[in-house]
């Protein structure tokens, strides 16, 4: 039995951790150093840290505040948010990030996937996708969640595995931050289009909702989420505890 992964994110904006509610109404949450190193300590198995305007804003990714995130944590981080280049995956990999997520990058440079993964391997390589329904369709979108890019998702999920992705991340637009259960229809398509680890993002709101998806998805091999974490309203000891009393096998 796969083994079930549970990762808190930091979505991090102007260098403080913020949350919102289908990628919009961003509120102030906490610093990612003091949360990352709680994290680190309270049974993650991974972390994700998001730099959430460094595409939109065409800026690089503020590396001060990762070096000092990298140096808190003793658990695999995945880092992501304005990476456009193989000189971004390196930087960010010096700062002390174990694996680089590429969303908006790789849709406006679709070579960047097999170029990173080529020079660094597979593994290293995540593709982070936005997903949203358009007209029944699932439809792609860029930069934080702003820009319909009419890409259909699936297929560009099915293309990065092909060109070198070796984990995708599924973060649905439509349930983020909604907290009504995670968006199992459009995981299951992606888990069945793909036979790398892929991680489910958008909607937790209790720890029923893993067990939900880890029951429903046997095929999914993490689950992410970040307010239910950052308030206080889960705690990932308890929701362990929960997942092995329904035979869901996670990490101590």
């Amino acid at each position: 039995m796969i083994t079930k992964r549970i990762i808190p994110c930091l979505d991090v904006k102007d260098g403080r951790v913020v949350k919102g509610k289908n990628f919009l109404g961003l509120q102030d949450v906490s610093s990612p150093v003091s949360l990352a190193a709680y994290y680190s300590s309270h049974g993650a198995d991974e972390l994700v840290f998001y730099d959430i305007t460094a595409s939109s804003e065409k800026r690089s990714l503020f590396t001060d505040i990762l070096k000092e995130v990298a140096s808190q944590i003793f658990i695999p981080l995945t880092v992501g948010g304005g990476i456009r280049s193989l000189a971004d995956f390196d930087r960010v990999l010096k700062c002390g990030a174990d694996k680089v997520s590429v969303n908006s990058g790789a849709i406006a440079n679709p070579d960047l996937i097999p170029q990173a993964a080529k020079r660094y391997g597979d593994q290293c390589v995540v593709l982070s996708v936005d997903i949203k329904r358009v007209d029944g369709v699932f439809r792609v979108f860029a930069k934080g969640g702003r820009e319909n890019t009419g890409m259909e998702a699936i297929e560009w999920i099915r293309r990065g595995v092909e060109n070198g992705a070796g984990e995708i991340v599924v973060n649905s637009i439509d349930t983020d931050g909604v907290k009504n259960g995670f968006d199992l229809e459009m995981l299951e398509k992606v888990c069945d289009a793909v036979s790398v680890p892929v991680i489910a993002s958008g909607g937790a709101g209790s720890a029923a909702h893993f067990v939900e998806l880890f029951q429903a998805l046997p095929k999914v091999d993490a689950g992410l989420a970040a307010s239910i974490f950052h308030f206080g309203e889960v705690e990932i000891s308890d929701l362990k505890k929960i997942c092995k009393q329904n035979n869901i096998s996670v990490r101590e």
